[in-house]
């Protein structure tokens, strides 16, 4: 996608867009009024201040969290027609530097870890309304194989039935505003609580007042999931299927305040305010309407979680996986690895908390982090894009101000469970930073030799018919961007032992770029019919397939008479005209010969044990088993001294 194609997309308002930002986009947030208000409500007497300041916090959370952050100024941050915190990370990095990864490692591992609570939250709170009519039902046995099917259905992609996603989710929209109205026509004074005075009352003068900020915050936890999926569809399609959204959201919430209104002084006991205005001749009907804008919702954070994690495996913030491509639609993947921890951390929060009341106490701990830490980023990005220094620390202290008071009141909820999703996001983000920084350690380590000086070697054994050639094509997967110098591991495993003689020499580079879908190459010859170098450049989104490229780009340089194989003796056998090829992968091992510090210690050997645990460099970079041999080397990171050994003499 070119940068004026990107624009163009952004810019396009169309019919489809429209349905897939309903459909994908607005799936979390949109089902937030299943459990919003039972969460502020469940085990406290209803009064009027609470239900006004609740409805009036609600209201400004939306304008100033989603809709001025997100919609209008974080949606800007478009990175080649991407969106997502580890895409805006990818953005501006290139004007502050690597110290920024902090905060986009930290944001993308609280938003992963919330992915593990918030399928659980939403399809059971869904479900519950099946209460109604069969008290004593046990839901944890539907919603768990609710989730089992869902997260099994992901390795067939969902590009089919991705197309009814939007109109299911516009009935959703529909559904609820409509009952919301009709709700609200019978105490429409709920309406004066879009002045934030009542809010203000809530939290200065109910007791325990502050503390409610941790369950309004619900209502916008599914912003920066919004943010995520800006891709799918386009910046002004969901600006403006933003604003049906909303207004369906707000009647959602006003009726439900105004049937809280009607019953001051009791507790809520059992259904959610959802479902209790809802008329008993379409109740079962708005369960299952309900169960399917939470499945959706579900579908698109767990699609979102696999775009997050290939964008941080082409960052180098996390180890290799095997990422699978299940579809033709533009950016769908699915990620085998996290599509079964997400899933068995799932049923977990559905077996340890049994019911969604119990998980709203845990929820929206983790995300509060992720929201802080895009805040940071966004502060960077309008910096960089030279917005008035005024306003860019205005917004960013406005942002940072309502997010610490949320997070101030959520970290309530820590004892109650937040801490499970708070000790996820920490190991996740653990994880990030042991594998940037152990390869970090390793490239430090890496010696680059000028492979001119090697040429000469090279072209005589290539052309030493006393040493049986070993290959046609050799290639090398080299961690170089710069054509005059390879790894000296490299050269030492052509060179040393039995040499490894071969008609050309190929030194590979792959360079994951910043944008999404690039996918370029480039060549340079170093020794005319015997060394080459390839830089293949590709955007963070697209299929590392470097066994199909390299073979797609060798035929054109066979055939443009930049690279003649004619003399190669095996080809009068063989139909291709390119001869074999025999990829070499150079595996990497922590020698015993390291004496190192504890911690760095801790740190090299998660690093390894991460890397061993991980999608092998051949399967990473789409290689051929067929086609690859693997040679291992070892690595010392701080030698151990040398030991006075003594001679004992017979």
């Amino acid at each position: 996608m070119t940068l004026h194609s990107s624009e163009d997309f952004h810019k396009k308002v169309t019919g489809a867009g429209l349905l897939i930002a309903a459909g994908i986009v607005f799936g979390d947030i949109g089902t937030s009024p299943l459990y919003t208000l039972n969460a502020i409500f469940h085990g406290r007497q209803v009064t009027e201040d609470v239900a006004l300041g609740a409805f009036s916090a609600i209201f400004w959370t939306l304008f100033f969290q989603t809709t001025l952050k997100y919609v209008i100024i974080t949606l800007q941050a478009d990175n080649k027609g991407e969106g997502g915190i580890l895409s805006l990370y990818a953005l501006i990095r290139r004007y502050w530097g690597r110290w920024l990864m902090i905060p986009a490692m930290a944001g993308g591992a609280f938003l992963i870890a919330d992915g593990i609570i918030t399928p659980p939250i939403s399809v059971s709170s869904a479900i519950e309304g099946l209460q109604k009519f069969y008290p004593t039902i046990e839901t944890e046995p539907i919603v768990i194989v609710i989730l089992i099917v869902l997260f099994t259905f992901q390795q067939f992609g969902t590009e089919r039935i991705g197309k009814i996603f939007g109109p299911v989710m516009v009935v959703w929209f529909t559904f609820i505003g409509a009952i919301g109205l009709m709700s609200l026509l019978g105490r429409p004074d709920v309406l004066k609580a879009f002045n934030p005075y009542y809010a203000w009352v809530m939290l200065q003068e109910v007791p325990g007042g502050f503390w409610l900020l941790g369950s309004v915050f619900l209502c916008t936890t599914g912003a920066e999931a919004l943010y995520s999926d800006m891709g799918h569809c386009g910046r002004a399609n969901i600006r403006i299927s933003w604003i049906y959204v909303k207004i369906m959201l707000l009647l959602s919430y006003a009726g439900q305040t105004a049937w809280l209104l009607n019953h001051i002084g009791e507790h809520l006991e059992g259904l959610s305010p959802f479902y209790l205005i809802v008329p008993d001749s379409l109740y079962l009907v708005s369960v299952a309407i309900a169960t399917f804008a939470t499945i959706i919702a579900s579908q698109a954070l767990i699609s979102g979680c696999f775009t997050l994690i290939n964008e941080a495996i082409r960052l180098d913030i996390w180890p290799r996986l095997r990422v699978i491509f299940p579809g033709s639609m533009k950016g769908q993947l699915y990620i085998p690895g996290i599509n079964w921890f997400l899933m068995i951390g799932c049923i977990t929060m559905v077996l340890y908390f049994r019911e969604s009341t119990r998980m709203e106490a845990a929820y929206g701990l983790s995300i509060t982090l992720t929201m802080l830490m895009s805040t940071v980023l966004i502060g960077f990005y309008l910096h960089a894009k030279r917005v008035s220094l005024v306003w860019v620390f205005l917004a960013t202290a406005l942002f940072l101000i309502i997010e610490s008071c949320f997070l101030w009141a959520n970290l309530q909820k820590f004892s109650d469970g937040g801490w499970i999703t708070i000790l996820m996001g920490a190991l996740l983000c653990a994880v990030m930073y042991i594998w940037h920084r152990g390869r970090s350690i390793k490239r430090e380590l890496t010696t680059l030799v000028d492979i001119e000086t090697h040429i000469d070697k090279l072209k005589k054994l290539s052309e030493d018919d006393d040493i049986q050639k070993y290959a046609t094509n050799l290639v090398y997967l080299t961690t170089s961007a710069n054509h005059r110098q390879i790894e000296k591991t490299a050269l030492y495993s052509i060179l040393a032992g039995l040499p490894k003689r071969a008609d050309v020499y190929w030194f590979v580079h792959v360079n994951v770029l910043d944008e999404p879908y690039a996918l370029r190459y480039k060549v340079d010859t170093i020794a005319k019919n015997d060394v080459y170098f390839i830089e293949f450049n590709l955007g963070f989104r697209i299929d590392p397939r470097i066994d199909f490229y390299f073979r797609q780009v060798l035929h054109e340089l066979v055939q443009s008479k930049e690279v003649d194989l004619s003399d190669s003796e095996e080809l009068e056998y063989q139909q291709t005209k390119i001869g074999d090829i025999r990829f070499l992968i150079l595996d990497s091992f922590l020698s015993f010969d390291n004496d190192m510090p504890f911690w760095k210690n801790l740190l090299v050997r998660s690093y390894f044990n991460l890397k061993a645990i991980g999608v092998k460099e051949a399967a990473n970079f789409g290689l051929d088993e067929s086609n690859v041999t693997i040679e291992k080397y070892p690595v010392v990171v701080t030698p151990v001294a040398p030991m006075p050994l003594e001679r004992d003499w017979d």
